[in-house]
């Protein structure tokens, strides 16, 4: 008789798994497996555990794609062993359940794009190494930035000590990331944080119409491969541009949890910021071929978090 087996995952142990566990119990799974752990970690006991008893024609069932794989490669190789097993795998909240054509289909696409961004990599890294090798270097990092990068660089610079546009805009308006505007304002030696702003809106905000929110914020970040250094320098530009503009306390020398403090107005306000937070964070590790796992909780309301 062919199975159903059911897998959800948290970060943390402050991680509600109700929404996973009603799902995939109203799928009517025979056996749901559970892990506590990042996303970025490889130990995963319950996962394992499932992966040796499942058998041919039985069907794994995730709430999301997230829950299971650490990155896309890692996932479309989850994928792949399963199906050499004759394994169905389906997600509730994407296009994937490879008992069915059209998400055989997306599988397939996925797979592809995964191959794809493996393929650029390679072919990027080889025409690199060839054009440095021409030019009589054998690597490392070049030293300070070409004239047209030191132009931006001081624009940047004019633009963010102004505070009348946010990081964003600079960003749009000078065509760089917010990865690049860091690295531009540390060469200029310029002091990230917050400052007062001169725009109008600023002004005719009260001080009383500004709340403030404590947070703990816990952050994993890896390197996509083991041929890739950069999460130690990732993890680093984190603190020093991003998370010191709140108040950063980090709880452990070497530790993955901050405590922060996070100026609102609203709701909606404190859950942009926040993603914002988020969107940064991505950016640093990302630019350095890594990934992370991220979460953050509110230490006012234990049942307040955003992942």
């Amino acid at each position: 008789m062919n199975l159903k087996y059911g897998y959800a995952r948290v970060s943390t142990k402050e991680q509600k798994l109700n929404l996973q566990m009603d799902a995939l119990e109203k799928e009517n799974c025979d056996k749901i497996f559970v892990d506590v752990a990042s996303g970025a970690k490889k130990e995963r006991p319950e996962l394992e555990k499932m992966l040796e008893q499942a058998r041919e024609g039985d069907i794994i069932v995730i709430w999301k794609l997230d829950r299971l794989g650490r990155s896309l490669k890692h996932l479309v190789e989850i994928i792949e062993h399963l199906n050499s097993r004759s394994i169905a795998i389906k997600s509730l909240n994407d296009p994937i359940d490879t008992t069915s054509a059209q998400g055989k289909l997306v599988y397939n696409i996925f797979a592809s794009l995964a191959e794809f961004e493996r393929e650029i990599i390679r072919e990027r890294t080889k025409a690199g190494l060839s054009a440095a090798r021409a030019r009589g270097r054998m690597g490392g990092r070049p030293k300070g930035l070409s004239k047209e990068a030191q132009s931006k660089a001081c624009a940047a610079e004019t633009l963010y000590k102004e505070r009348k546009l946010t990081v964003k805009q600079i960003c749009e308006q000078l065509g760089i990331s917010k990865a690049t505007l860091y690295s531009y304002l540390r060469f200029r030696g310029v002091q990230i944080g917050p400052g007062k702003s001169n725009t109008k809106q600023a002004t005719e905000t009260s001080e009383q119409e500004i709340r403030t929110k404590r947070v703990r914020l816990t952050l994993e970040i890896e390197n996509n491969t083991k041929w890739v250094r950069g999460k130690s320098r990732s993890r680093a530009d984190i603190e020093r541009f991003v998370l010191s503009q709140y108040q950063m306390n980090k709880l452990e020398k070497n530790g993955i949890e901050y405590d922060l403090v996070i100026p609102y107005k609203d709701n909606s306000d404190l859950d942009e910021t926040i993603q914002n937070i988020f969107y940064e964070m991505y950016d640093i590790v990302d630019g350095r071929n890594g990934f992370m796992e991220t979460y953050m909780k509110s230490l006012d309301d234990e049942d307040k978090f955003w992942d």
